[in-house]
């Protein structure tokens, strides 16, 4: 698909003209990360070929589609709505996500613009209603676009409306044009240009819509394949077990149909008879002896239908003179047919394929919140696995409020790049598992600061209470201390109130 086909459409930051002059000549592009991938003029978008283990799409458009396919098996489902309802908890009282500040060295005027405007994407995006299903669209797809619509005549509008783009009709692509080096002869990358190409049939040959790198925003799952250009989703390592699972469960149903019931086998003489009259005669026989009674559940009668053999009825083999005569035996039933280990086994391959604790697979196990010795380990490896995904997750927020910062003129670039790292996402939180390991923790270590009050001076010094038993590091004793002392002065505790190692010597 040559890309003279496509319309450019969209609104673009420029960029100031000493960044483009601090580019570096280089033989190779910068780290692709987003799985957009580098192609030359007049390639195909589209068309780029993808084969992993248990996985023969074709292009990112066939390998969604079969990330939605297995996402709507019942145990892939259950795992799901398992993650996404730890990442993104409900709440009536607040919003489930919000923007932190706190780290960021800035005016409480900027901080509260920068507040505003990130309870503005907030709205627009209807996250407390929709935040759950955005989240697993994410989730499922690896990959997520919105449409950034603006005023083009009144950029400094900002942001009117961001509306979702279905993923697998749209694809960011990086084009790189190249010139050689005068010196060396080599080919050196010169200029990048990144966009996205929106496509209602994806794969045809006609013209598409070519939108700007700022236009839209995007985020990915985070996870590339084994060359490192394609992005894949969290379900792709459950390709290959749900596979299995589903040829595993198919055949067990096919083996239980088929040998469940007992079946009955006649042996009939025939005697010396041609083959055509012995044939005729075993009909004959079928006809008179076998009959196949029938429940009728709408009228509710009994009636005698009499048809040809099936795989589940009895058997009917002739018998040439010289052997036995007539004879009915019996065939049993398969005698294994409660076994389901085969299953099981699968499904807990499944279950680990997703990092999902296998005991939530058991539902008769009863949920309970005790001790942190008595938690499994594998919750806490899970809730650690959501905090990846909501890092993650975060960088669609990220994303969308720096466009929005630099378009109404409230930050600069340079600014945001200064302040990203410091600018963070918290989320409401409801797994207890965490929380119930920190409050062990922190009752241990009271409960040895009380055994070691009579020490210190002596074995311990205060230092040491501070930062082995405690702890604290170095900035947290100095809060603590200034916050005892301003408390102490205010009269919100008395001097024997005191929790200080100091004050309790």
């Amino acid at each position: 698909m040559a890309d003279t086909s496509f319309k450019l459409f969209g609104f673009e930051i420029r960029k100031s003209p000493t960044e483009d002059s601090k580019k570096k000549p280089s033989i190779v592009p910068a780290r692709d990360d987003d799985g957009a991938g580098y192609v030359t003029a007049g390639g195909s978008y589209f068309g780029q070929y993808l084969n992993m283990d248990g996985s023969d799409a074709k292009d990112n458009h066939q390998l969604i589609m079969q990330y939605r396919g297995i996402a709507t098996h019942p145990e892939v489902d259950m795992a799901i709505e398992d993650i996404v309802n730890e990442s993104i908890s409900a709440s009536e009282l607040q919003q489930n996500i919000d923007i932190n500040l706190d780290a960021v060295e800035v005016s409480e005027s900027i901080k509260k613009q920068i507040k505003e405007e990130f309870d503005n994407i907030y709205n627009m995006l209807d996250f407390s209603e929709y935040g759950h299903d955005i989240f697993k669209r994410w989730y499922i797809d690896g990959r997520l676009y919105h449409h950034l619509v603006v005023n083009e005549s009144n950029l400094k509008a900002g942001i009117q409306e961001i509306r979702p783009i279905d993923a697998s009709k749209i694809r960011k692509v990086k084009q790189i044009k190249k010139k050689k080096d005068p010196i060396t002869g080599v080919d050196l990358v010169e200029n990048v240009e990144e966009f996205y190409i929106f496509q209602d049939k994806p794969g045809s040959q006609t013209g598409g819509v070519k939108l700007t790198g700022d236009s839209v925003s995007y985020i990915t799952s985070g996870l590339l394949d084994e060359t490192r250009k394609k992005i894949v989703s969290h379900l792709h390592k459950a390709l290959k077990p749900i596979n299995q699972l589903r040829m595993m469960e198919d055949s067990l149903v096919i083996y239980r149909i088929s040998r469940a019931p007992e079946r009955r086998i006649f042996y009939i003489d025939v005697g010396n008879l041609p083959r055509g009259k012995a044939e005729q005669y075993m009909k004959d026989i079928m006809t008179r002896y076998r009959n196949k009674l029938v429940y009728d559940a709408q009228t509710g009668e009994i009636r005698d239908d009499r048809k040809h053999m099936s795989l589940l009825e009895d058997f009917w083999l002739p018998r040439r003179e010289g052997g036995r005569g007539t004879e009915i035996s019996t065939l049993p039933g398969g005698e294994n047919l409660g076994q389901i280990d085969d299953i099981v086994y699968f499904q807990k391959k499944l279950y680990r394929s997703l990092n999902v604790p296998v005991n939530r697979l058991e539902q008769e196990t009863q949920f309970s919140l005790g001790r942190s010795t008595e938690i499994n380990r594998d919750e806490l490896k899970f809730q650690k696995f959501i905090d990846r995904l909501r890092r993650r997750f975060a960088y669609l927020f990220y994303g969308i409020l720096k466009k929005q910062l630099i378009l109404k003129g409230i930050i600069t670039e340079e600014d945001w790049n200064e302040w990203k790292n410091n600018i963070s996402i918290d989320y409401v939180r409801d797994n207890h598992f965490t929380e119930l390991r920190d409050a062990e923790l922190l009752r241990e270590r009271i409960t040895m600061l009380d055994q070691m009050q009579n020490y210190v001076g002596e074995f311990f010094s205060k230092e040491y209470i501070y930062k082995n038993v405690l702890m604290f590091t170095d900035d947290k004793v100095e809060n603590i201390k200034k916050q005892i002392e301003d408390e102490k002065k205010s009269g919100d505790i008395g001097d024997n109130e005191s929790s200080s190692p100091d004050e309790q010597q």
